[in-house]
């Protein structure tokens, strides 16, 4: 890629930013319109549960695939290619006639998605070649979720409430079709130097282990969970044998890499959790209507948008230790309030936990990216990274599967019963005691595989990961 303007770049990075909008902001929407849509489509907990995790499931399985398909034909032409899946899958959503069918649109929409986000986020990384620049990007690329996050509600429940639950799908037409246009006309065309060999038989097992894992906590099926055990067993003992394998299990000899994974799998858990279970809570328990429900999120959305960009600062000047710390102890400091303490009936704590977890995961997202590439050659700093983005969204699937589990096997009433409200606010407490235990998690692991030990373990991956320099030939001349 030719030396591009700090214009061309910043135009760049908007581009970027616009895919990445459409796609959380069609997640956030979706939450808040879940209620309206089972009540629509006659779907029950579990039906709600894979309306999302249909999605986050598809994605997971296809980020690596895509990233290498764009590594190889052109990272241009396959994000235009993604842009195009994902404005037609947001089209037949809207006009899906069941639930079964919403869900396999939703996979549509999948494939669309697992074409942007690497290809993206390895566009930023080429294009922002400084250190301190590029983590400033991923900034504000993680603020974008922020924003998503604070539109996200009040759109959809506006849309909800005047039009209907299939409007939030009409909402990604617009921003589709600009972003395709812009990207035509100003997103250069770049590829791989050497692209990755496919790998079908590890994508397989990773399909398999992924949609046999989420089918098995959603469903409550054994067999299920015997065969997501089969095809780890699997995948871990065929990639190693690979040349090229889908995932380099060398990678996580890295502490920093290996770390980033488990961060980013519970910080999306506790995310997709907390959405799916307030968004429950406060149209069905409270019984507000869906823009009121937003409303109610909005404190939780705006510090979100606020402090992703300030922790992108922070991980450029002082390194990702604080963030992950903060995110940790605000996350698990939100799980604990709705778990021990009755802060569903009071406002002030109710509000308090929102703005507990807005800090916590508007901090969490930028150290995530940047501690995963951290000390990677630049050859491996994209594949790093899909990883990365691939744990998000196995953190998202796992957690709209956990709590959706959880709640669904302490609820045994109706909505409209008079019950069912003792009952959800039982079953949640287990439920918010798993948020609890993702905040944990995000604050011990991201201090233990922050520091000089964790760091050699990096410089040392990397030097496995890069080959031998070849020996130079000694001339000839005068011999």
């Amino acid at each position: 890629m030719s030396e591009l303007t700090s214009r061309r770049r910043l135009l760049v990075l908007a581009i970027c930013c616009m895919s990445l909008l459409i796609v959380s902001l069609d997640n956030t929407i979706l939450n808040v319109a879940l209620p309206s849509i089972g009540r629509d489509l006659h779907a029950t907990v579990s039906g709600l549960q894979w309306t999302i995790d249909a999605y986050t499931l598809v994605v997971a399985s296809l980020l690596i695939l895509m990233g290498s398909i764009a590594d190889r034909i052109g990272r241009r032409k396959v994000f235009m290619a993604g842009l195009v899946l994902f404005t037609l899958g947001s089209l037949l959503c809207s006009l899906a006639p069941s639930l079964e069918a919403l869900v396999a649109f939703r996979a549509i929409q999948a494939i669309g998605g697992s074409m942007l986000n690497p290809v993206a986020r390895s566009s930023i990384s080429n294009t922002f070649t400084d250190p301190g620049e590029r983590a400033r990007a991923i900034g504000v690329w993680g603020g974008v979720v922020g924003i998503s996050m604070a539109a996200g509600p009040l759109v959809g429940g506006l849309l909800v409430d005047s039009v209907g639950w299939r409007a939030i799908f009409w909402v990604n037409l617009p921003v589709g079709i600009a972003a395709l246009l812009l990207a035509w006309r100003f997103v250069p065309e770049s590829r791989a130097l050497r692209s990755r060999r496919p790998d079908p038989v590890g994508q397989l097992l990773i399909i398999v282990l992924l949609g046999s894992l989420t089918y098995a906590i959603i469903e409550t099926s054994l067999a299920a969970g015997v065969l997501s055990a089969l095809a780890l067993a699997g995948f871990l003992i065929y990639e190693p044998r690979r040349a090229e394998p889908l995932i380099d299990l060398r990678f996580f000899r890295s502490a920093p890499f290996s770390g980033a994974t488990v961060v980013a799998v519970c910080a999306f858990a506790a995310m997709s959790g907390f959405l799916f279970i307030n968004t429950l809570y406060l149209q069905s328990v409270r019984g507000y209507s869906a823009l009121h429900a937003g409303l109610y999120m909005l404190p939780m959305a705006v510090l979100t948008f606020v402090f992703s960009p300030l922790s992108g600062r922070v991980v450029s000047s002082r390194g990702p230790r604080l963030p992950l710390m903060v995110a940790g102890v605000a996350m698990g400091s939100c799980g604990v309030l709705f778990a021990a303490f009755p802060a569903e009936t009071s406002d002030p704590l109710l509000f308090t936990g929102y703005v507990l977890f807005g800090i916590g995961f508007g901090v969490v997202n930028t150290p995530i990216t940047n501690t995963a590439v951290s000390g990677m050659p630049l050859s491996q700093a994209g594949v790093a990274a899909a990883i990365a983005s691939t744990s998000r969204q196995i953190g998202t699937t796992l957690g709209v599967a956990v709590i959706g589990a959880v709640l669904a096997a302490g609820i045994s009433a109706g909505v409209r019963s008079p019950a069912y409200g003792q009952e959800f606010l039982a079953a949640s407490r287990a439920a918010w005691w798993v948020i609890a235990g993702c905040g944990l998690c995000i604050l011990l692991v991201g201090t233990a595989t922050t520091g000089t030990w964790a760091r050699r373990t990096a410089q040392r991956c990397a030097d496995r990961l890069v080959p031998p320099a070849p020996q130079e030939t000694p001339s000839r001349a005068g011999t």
